[in-house]
């Protein structure tokens, strides 16, 4: 069981963005998530995103740091990965 991360590497809202995620378990994932403050509105249905700022931190803490091709593998590897299909489509301002 391990806790991953991403480089943040993916920019919104004036930053840059990483993925934390488990190659094992959900429950895992949010315990990790918990400990770590890391805000549960953060969770994205298989993965946190979490803000540059809290990287390093994250890794001092337990997570194993990954380029994000092998994240995004070994989290498809773990079968907890949702797949863009299988998201709910947020609504937008054309929907309104």
């Amino acid at each position: 069981m391990t806790i991953l991360i991403d480089p943040a590497d993916w920019p919104a809202h004036d930053t840059f963005w990483s993925h934390l995620v488990s190659d094992s378990s959900i429950e895992e994932l949010h315990a990790f998530a918990k400990r770590n403050d890391v805000p549960p509105r953060s969770f994205d249905l298989d993965h946190y995103d979490v803000p540059a700022r809290a990287y390093e931190r994250l890794i001092a803490a337990g997570a194993a740091p990954v380029p994000s091709n092998e994240l995004v593998r070994r989290l498809i590897a773990s079968g907890l990965r949702v797949k863009a299909k299988d998201r709910a489509r947020k609504p937008g301002p054309s929907s309104r």
